[in-house]
């Protein structure tokens, strides 16, 4: 059985003339131990589909604290209470800006899930009780 942490929240994206508020949800599963995925909704992509972005749980621990990443997520502080999630995709750069508490609260749920650096302990165990079962 798998668990998941889902967290309603919202942002900030950042354009040249304005910061415009956006619902997303954060959401991390025991299923996908290593990764966190921010879901966006329909009414805030460019086609019309809801957007989610999955990348490294550790990723978003690292970003909250100094800048981080590399490829299509990059994180960072942003003064003493935001943090800065920008992301790449074929169509441009989006900017959101994120309370930072809200990122560590999130965080903080999900470890409660799977503690940080356990997050391959479980796919072994699981892979293990399934070999064990094998034929049963």
């Amino acid at each position: 059985m798998y668990i998941t942490v889902e967290q309603p929240t919202g942002a900030r994206l950042i354009t040249r003339a304005q910061e415009i508020a956006v619902p997303v949800t954060l959401r991390y599963t025991s299923d996908d131990p290593l990764a966190v995925h921010f879901v966006f909704p329909a009414c805030v992509t460019l086609d019309g589909e809801r957007a989610t972005w999955v990348f490294a749980r550790t990723l978003l621990a690292e970003g909250l604290v100094a800048p981080s990443g590399m490829g299509s997520v990059h994180i960072w502080p942003c003064g003493p209470s935001d943090t800065i999630v920008e992301l790449h995709a074929p169509q441009g750069v989006t900017m959101l800006r994120f309370g930072s508490a809200t990122l560590h609260r999130f965080l903080l749920r999900s470890y409660t899930v799977i503690e940080a650096g356990e997050e391959l302990r479980g796919r072994v165990l699981d892979r293990d009780v399934a070999a064990l079962l094998d034929g049963v």
